[in-house]
């Protein structure tokens, strides 16, 4: 989906503000929060927007589920990208130095709620005390530092970074999946960082098939 890339990526780096919006229906607890039990479909499956879902932010969406509990589900889109942009720029946004930093980074719209707040999705191979694991193999980084590693060449193997997040609150989700608006395919490390984006969706709909 490629709607308002320039103007949207603009407006957000005037307030980004990388972090945890913990307070929002299906949002991401701390990294101190306690483990809840997981619902199903669980963290780190992918869900892929039906044909008709009915909801244009969501058109031909794949979503990264990140977390799902008994108080909502949390996740990102992996397949919306926006733009390009310096990590520099990024970091200048949230009101930091950035003097010496290099590099730039595909940002991609993870939702539609809190696009003022960026997300790092990225291998398990990275980690800070803020980081979330999501099944052992996929974790997210909600910091502007995760930023900075990357610029250093100290950040993770592969990631990919979004601004804001899709949310449900507690049964919301499964109520969505009931009725087919979404469906669900095991996490595919290939679909979250490699494949081009414009097949993304193709490519775990034909995945889903082979699954069934």
């Amino acid at each position: 989906m490629m709607i308002g890339r320039a103007a949207l990526v603009a407006c957000c780096l005037t307030v980004a503000a990388l972090g945890l919006a913990a307070t929002e229906p299906g949002a991401p607890p701390g990294p101190d929060a306690a483990p809840q039990q997981s619902a199903d479909p669980p963290p780190g499956e992918m869900l892929i927007a039906s044909a008709q879902i009915g909801d244009p932010r969501f058109h031909h969406a794949v979503v990264l589920l990140v977390r799902h509990d008994k108080d909502g589900a949390f996740g990102i889109v992996i397949n919306h990208p926006l733009a390009e942009e310096t990590i520099a720029k990024l970091l200048e946004a949230t009101g930091d130095d950035a003097g010496g930093v290099e590099g730039s980074v595909r940002v991609f719209l993870g939702g539609p709620v809190q696009p003022e707040l960026g997300f790092l999705i990225h291998t398990a191979d990275y980690r800070r005390a803020e980081t979330m694991d999501v099944d052992g193999k996929v974790a997210m980084t909600g910091s502007k530092d995760a930023l900075r590693d990357i610029a250093q060449h100290k950040g993770p193997q592969k990631y990919l970074f979004a601004l804001g997040y899709t949310g449900w609150g507690p049964g919301q989700l499964e109520a969505e999946i009931a009725r087919n608006d979404w469906f669900t395919v095991p996490e595919d490390a290939a679909l979250v960082f490699d494949e081009d984006r414009n097949a993304v969706w193709d490519k775990a709909l034909a995945r889903r098939g082979r699954d069934l």
